[in-house]
């Protein structure tokens, strides 16, 4: 339910959507959204000392049920990786998918905190401007698909050496010909650029608007008696299938992750 304390619904949903900024110097592109990435470090840490406290006690014995069900886990993921990825997956495709999951998993995760409950916890810790998703602001997003960018690049490079990657730059997809350099050049200028916006947008746009579903929800119970019962029943529906998208917008990540780095590997 909406807090009461705000004057309007305007200032309430733009309260919840204030990211705490912190101003680096001059210019729009000078500022830290610190919410998001102390949010995003720490889930970071957490998801890394999940996986290694489940490896740590691990056993070739009877597993428990946590080992069992990321052994789960591992397996669909690694199944998914050999599918799209060729190469020797194990020595870092696999361990970056499975971490990429954990973590966006982790971080969309965020957003089935009580979104009221929590803003009043982060005002006791005097943050009154805090963002607990971090996948709901952009800035996140993109910063994890330009990771994956620079990655593309980079085994792109490794792979093929770095005149195969210009050659494959300018010779593909419409062939060695000078007279197509151009066109070649230009559609492999496009794709480099689409891919960090789409990969980013994607997961931002669903989680943002997740997140402004919730906000719309607690206003409508705070109009009164029938708003409360019609806004818990469809706030109950709508947390229902939001766990289907938090999970299948991690899976998603990873599976574009795994995509983009096995193209990085095989030529045209």
């Amino acid at each position: 339910m909406a807090d009461s304390s705000y004057a309007s619904p305007t200032e309430y949903i733009g309260h919840h959507l204030t990211n705490n900024v912190i101003h680096l110097g001059e210019g729009a592109f000078m500022t830290l959204h610190l919410d998001s990435f102390v949010m995003a470090f720490i889930l970071g840490l957490l998801s890394i000392g999940l996986i290694w406290l489940v490896a740590r006690k691990a056993t070739s014995g009877v597993p428990s049920k946590t080992q069992a069900f990321t052994e789960l886990i591992f397996s669909f993921i690694d199944g998914q990786v050999s599918a799209i990825f060729h190469g020797n997956r194990h020595s870092f495709v696999a361990p970056a998918a499975l971490t990429v999951f954990v973590w966006v998993l982790m971080m969309n995760a965020m957003d089935f905190l009580p979104i009221d409950i929590m803003a009043k916890f982060y005002a006791l810790l005097g943050l009154h401007e805090w963002k607990g998703v971090p996948t709901s602001d952009v800035n996140t997003t993109f910063a994890l698909a330009l990771g994956v960018w620079f990655l593309m690049i980079y085994f792109g490079i490794k792979v093929k050496g770095f005149g195969g990657w210009i050659h494959e730059i300018f010779c593909a997809p419409f062939g060695t010909s000078v007279w197509v350099w151009p066109a070649n050049f230009l559609f492999n200028l496009i794709e480099y650029v689409s891919k960090p916006l789409s990969h980013s947008l994607r997961l931002f746009g669903n989680m943002y608007a997740g997140e402004v579903i919730f906000l719309l929800l607690g206003l409508w119970a705070a109009t009164g008696a029938s708003g409360i019962i019609f806004g818990s029943i469809l706030g109950a529906g709508w947390a229902i299938f939001h766990i289907l998208i938090v999970v299948l917008q991690a899976y998603i990540f990873m599976m574009l992750t795994v995509v983009y780095l096995s193209m990085a590997h095989e030529g045209h």
